[in-house]
């Protein structure tokens, strides 16, 4: 395999030196590997930021979609790709060597039972390792488990006969996106930057700060792995609690929605989290078992953390229970009712259905006989997915006739461009799993 660059023949301080320098001059080439929700925003921030900017994906719908000038991820307009004038999308992994900065953004999920899947990250380890040349800098972005930058991405890297730290550099920092939120954007979201060494860190901490309006750097690869672990099992771990006492509320005749209202008037000492019909998304109903994997193979039993996994992941049923009590108590049996679901995202106003409780709720609810159809504007089409099964089935319109054919909604995403108010006006029974009627009504079921 040829490694002939010309930085061949320099010392470690050289090529690190030489690397800063195209990074301050925006001479560096940036190259983003997966360009989903945590990809596709950072290769456009890099681009405006000046750099040339190459975007690689496996999947070629999406590389020819970008290369059109069109936008498949909701918040993301497709005017904003049509004017990123540096950003380049391809297939073409052969392109990865005229990368200066290499940033890897490929899925981390975890199989059936829980366990880590690093299959993607391993297989963009060895396409690069067969690309690398000296001189370059690899950050891993995707969310992993701590050590998995240093024992598990080194070593395929290093079959390209290049020493990190020597020949080139590694690093970890932690994607912190959050998909249609508008108050922080990846740039303005403090980045965490971990080096696997102290010249990895210094050159991964360069390029972010020319990207970024501030970083924070920390000791090692291992603590920012174990920062993008912390922030998300505590959120896990609370939203698990809240959902808990949801359902000890419920059987008390208390409203949590209510208690917690009142508690966030605390000013200290309390920050309030709320309960949903499940947790969603890549990051939360993933990293806790991450976590949990890693603590028993070093021998530690993470009860806690997995306590929380169980009870958010039990939370679906509870709605689809809660669902049958309700239209029980109309008169009608859950087997043969016709159920409509609202929203099929994980969170409002996106079009992401990673994870989402919809999916468990639509698949309970079919195997007790139920009908099921969704309506969600932000994914128009019932998506292929990794864990559920899935059809052809698309959205249904929201209008007063699809109501009255429906014996029961069950609102599972609070989108903003639902009309609640014609939902409730029209709906025979209607299950809230997200305090949209926040009042008492006889038709509307709190779950």
């Amino acid at each position: 395999m040829n490694r002939t660059s010309p930085l061949n023949g320099t010392s470690a301080d050289g090529a690190l030196a030489h690397l800063l320098r195209r990074i301050s001059g925006r001479e560096a080439v940036a190259g983003v590997i997966g360009l989903g929700y945590v990809g596709l925003p950072l290769a456009l921030l890099i681009s405006r930021k000046g750099f040339r900017t190459i975007g690689f994906d496996i999947d070629d719908a999406k590389v020819a979609a970008l290369a059109r000038g069109r936008s498949y991820i909701a918040h993301i307009p497709s005017r904003t790709i049509r004017e990123a004038e540096h950003f380049k999308p391809t297939g073409d992994f052969s392109l990865l060597r005229t990368c200066d900065v290499i940033i890897i953004c490929v899925p981390t999920p975890t199989t059936k039972t829980n366990l880590p899947d690093l299959r993607p990250v391993k297989s963009t380890a060895l396409v690069i390792s067969q690309h690398m040349r000296r001189g370059q800098l690899v950050v891993l972005e995707s969310t992993t488990y701590p050590t998995t930058t240093r024992d598990v991405l080194r070593p395929i890297l290093q079959r390209s006969g290049l020493e990190s730290g020597r020949d080139y550099f590694l690093a970890f920092s932690p994607e912190r996106e959050d998909p249609g939120r508008t108050d922080y954007t990846t740039e303005t979201i403090p980045k965490v930057v971990g080096g696997v060494d102290d010249r990895s860190g210094r050159a991964a901490c360069a390029f972010y700060a020319a990207v970024v309006r501030r970083i924070v750097p920390v000791a090692s690869a291992e603590v920012a792995e174990s920062t993008k672990m912390l922030e998300n099992t505590f959120r896990a771990v609370n939203i698990a609690l809240v959902n808990e006492l949801k359902m000890i509320f419920d059987r008390l005749g208390i409203n949590i929605w209510d208690v917690i209202a009142a508690s966030a008037t605390k000013p200290f000492g309390f920050m309030p989290f709320y309960p949903g019909p499940g947790w969603g998304g890549h990051c939360i109903p993933v990293d806790p078992f991450y976590l949990s994997y890693l603590a028993r193979r070093h021998g530690c039993r993470a009860g806690f953390i997995e306590l929380a996994g169980r009870i958010n992941t039990a939370m679906p049923e509870y709605v689809v229970a809660k669902t049958a009590q309700a239209l029980r108590s109309h008169g009608k049996a859950l087997r043969g009712a016709r159920i409509l679901l609202l929203g099929l995202s994980y969170k409002k106003d996106v079009g992401d259905p990673r994870e989402s409780p919809a999916f468990p709720i639509r698949e309970l609810l079919e195997a007790a006989g139920a009908q099921v159809a969704y309506s969600d504007p932000y994914i128009p089409h019932m998506p292929q997915m990794r864990r559920f099964r899935t059809d052809d089935r698309r959205s249904v319109p929201v209008t007063p006739r699809t109501l009255a054919a429906h014996d029961a909604v069950v609102i599972v995403t609070n989108h903003t461009s639902f009309d609640y108010d014609m939902i409730l006006r029209h709906a025979r029974l209607i299950v809230d799993t997200r305090n949209v009627y926040p009042g008492a009504h006889p038709r509307v079921i709190k779950a």
